[in-house]
């Protein structure tokens, strides 16, 4: 087993160390999200975490880590028989964002079962996490199904088996921390607010404290041993700390006046439900116990704040996480009592001697470097294309500044036509490796879901050919069958949108970029990757290549400027060399292009024709779309319906994309995709 990087070596990053430091003290705060550039060492302290971790005493033999102290009831090895246990070190189990539903909960152990006609059950992640770290890399992009069956587990602190004659419940309590990139997409709320804590990380934008980083990596990489070892007393520090802090923890005292500072803060942030309140309370309680108090002080509830409450109070995923503290130290301030426990004074002259390092004396261990302080990088504003020809008067001549997006709404469902293999998600029927069971069939090269009353139905017949003597059905390669599942998959929704002067009424502008809006928080809650492209002026310009962050997408719109002519074909000659390469990198992508324009084209010898010419290779793709027709007014020419017919695909009105304005959108959005079908 290789050593593991020293957590109190890692440089920096001190909110970071003391989110997971506070879950080590009381696993009930309930787990930490870390959220962070690549590069930032997320992994690296998350996994340096499990050294710290005091022991766990288990029953001997249990495969599900019971308690000798009050072991399970159900327990599918027990009843446990009193007295044989022993202590091993709190496991980290890492659960892939590939794994399968069999790997994450468990399943029926296929093998025993047709050799040996014994039904027997084979424990999952669920079941080895258990009383120790369940740690998930990139949890954003996370499955939607595995997701599920996380919440439910969290939720019920058990994880329940139906499946393939198997009935099946054991306890499933562990310390869920998960770490992602922004860009790379966002989580599921109902996932969001299962994590207690969370925090920001950034590389620090310090010279001497990035040298460090690298001297201590570089020092690692070369004698990870060695290393190790010249950090073992601080490791020692550290893990002795947490010990007393646990044993402390049922001492400390949350008084009234420290709840009412936690319920107001609460409100004041309109935090929905009552989990943040109950993890405030925990968190600051442990921040008394690792800083050796018994009262929990006005400091430990605005840090836990701090801590509890930015990615609870995301009104929409396009909210960044964050929380003002200035408002929070007006509100702690508001409702802070006179008790000795929540004064700003510090703590008497009675209590222990706190850390001087950290939040309310109880921070991190003495670490070398200054503290970091750098924000998170923001997504850069897309910058404004040049302008080279200008548009008539009657079109809005010039460059326009950009107009904020109207208040987005529920859309209709877009989906593709056929049935897809995609990635697994919320938009289009697909054969997926999740999902309903829609029958059987041989296996095509490796078997990786077995369908097994189908497979006992292959082999059944051939039991006394096969001179079968015992309980174990003789089963061969050909009995096998693997089981067809149907579910849904996440599309690449390319967005071609019209920024050029007739579309530059501010009114309608905002308007329009409403809609795109709301067409990409219905993206982001069905899992789809998105790509912008835009036209105006004489050029069609990539605004913000396929992705699955979504947020970038709504930070390139909102900045979007608008004027000059409308180059209709060139934006859509754009978004079919997009589609084109993006087939090259993921083919079994399947993309939705909408287009959102009034159909107008201006630029050029015969530019509506030549539009119309673009869009017949879209038709030719057997290319799924939509075009958002924008024009309004008394006389319309209904070019956006001429567009989407040359498209192969349907138009509708910005009123009609309302999910509450018309019946059956979906069944409107034709497609020629022979491939999809």
């Amino acid at each position: 087993m290789s050593t593991p990087f020293p957590f109190t070596a890692v440089v920096g990053q001190d909110d970071l160390r003391l989110a997971l430091l506070l879950n080590a003290v009381s696993p009930a705060v309930g787990g930490v999200l870390v959220r962070g550039e690549k590069g930032t060492a997320k992994s690296t302290a998350v996994r340096a975490l499990s050294a710290l971790m005091p022991g766990v005493d288990v029953v001997s033999g249990c495969r599900f880590s019971c308690d000798p102290a009050g072991p399970d009831p159900a327990c599918p090895d027990g009843p446990h028989e009193p007295g044989a246990f022993e202590t091993r070190p709190a496991r980290m189990v890492e659960l892939p964002v590939g794994a399968s539903e069999d790997r994450l909960v468990g399943a029926l152990d296929i093998e025993r079962a047709l050799a040996e006609g014994v039904k027997a059950f084979e424990p999952g992640l669920l079941a080895d996490a258990h009383r120790g770290i369940l740690y998930v890399d990139e949890v954003n992009l996370l499955h939607d199904h595995l997701v599920d069956l996380l919440l439910d587990a969290a939720a019920m602190g058990a994880s329940y088996v139906e499946r393939e004659g198997v009935s099946v419940r054991h306890a499933a309590r562990f310390l869920l921390v998960g770490t992602m990139n922004p860009e790379e997409g966002e989580l599921r709320p109902q996932l969001l607010d299962r994590f207690g804590l969370t925090v920001e990380v950034a590389a620090s934008r310090e010279p001497d404290q990035r040298v460090e980083v690298v001297r201590r990596r570089l020092a690692y990489d070369d004698d990870p041993t060695g290393f190790a070892a010249r950090w073992a007393d601080e490791e020692s520090a550290v893990r002795a700390r947490i010990v007393a802090a646990r044993q402390l923890l049922p001492s400390v005292r949350l008084g009234d006046p420290a709840l009412r500072q936690i319920a107001a803060t609460c409100a004041a942030f309109e935090v929905d439900g009552m989990r943040a309140d109950i993890v405030m309370a925990r968190t600051a309680t442990a921040l008394a116990a690792w800083a050796g108090r018994t009262e929990v002080l006005a400091e430990d509830v605005r840090q836990a704040a701090l801590l509890a409450l930015p990615h609870r109070r995301r009104r929409n995923p396009f909210d960044a996480p964050g929380l003002d503290e200035d408002k929070l130290d007006e509100t702690l301030e508001e409702f802070g009592g006179s008790d000795e426990g929540t004064s700003d004074e510090g703590p008497s002259d009675d209590d222990p001697d706190p850390d001087p390092d950290g939040p309310g004396g109880g921070g991190q261990p003495p670490q070398d470097g200054p503290d970091d302080g750098s924000p998170a990088g923001d997504v850069p504003a897309q910058g404004e294309p040049s302008d080279d020809g200008q548009a008539p008067a009657a079109q809005g001549a010039g460059e326009q500044s950009p107009v904020r997006a109207a208040e987005p709404f529920r859309t209709k469902v877009l989906s593709v036509p056929g049935l897809g293999e995609g990635a697994a998600g919320r938009r289009s029927r697909a054969r997926t490796e999740h999902g309903r069971t829609t029958g059987s069939r041989r296996p095509q090269g490796a078997l990786t879901k077995l369908h097994l009353a189908a497979t006992v139905q292959a082999a059944a017949p051939h039991q006394r050919a096969r001179g079968r003597s015992g309980r174990g059905l003789v089963v061969r390669r050909d009995d096998l069958r693997q089981a067809t599942r149907e579910g849904r998959e996440g599309n690449l929704v390319l967005f071609v949108v019209d920024a050029s002067g007739s579309m530059a009424a501010r009114q309608r502008m905002s308007a329009v970029k409403g809609a795109v809006m709301s067409l990409l928080l219905d993206a982001y809650q069905r899992r789809d990757k998105v790509g912008l492209v835009t036209f105006r002026g004489s050029s069609a310009d990539v605004a913000l290549p396929p992705t699955s962050s979504v947020d970038a997408a709504a930070a390139r719109l909102e900045s979007l400027p608008t004027g000059g002519r409308t180059p209709l074909a060139a934006g859509l000659l754009r978004a079919h060399d997009v589609l084109r390469v993006e087939r090259l990198r993921d083919a079994a992508r399947r993309p939705l292009v909408v287009v959102v324009t009034d159909g107008r084209a201006t630029g050029g010898l015969e530019p509506v024709a030549l539009a119309e010419r673009a869009a017949r290779l879209f038709a030719a793709d057997s290319v799924a779309s939509v075009v958002v027709d924008c024009e309004t007014g008394p006389v319309r020419l209904g070019l956006a319906g001429r567009l989407a017919g040359e498209l192969g695909g349907t138009a509708v009105t910005l009123d009609e994309l309302r999910a509450d304005a018309i019946a059956g959108l979906v069944r409107d959005v034709q497609g020629t995709s022979r491939r999809a079908a």
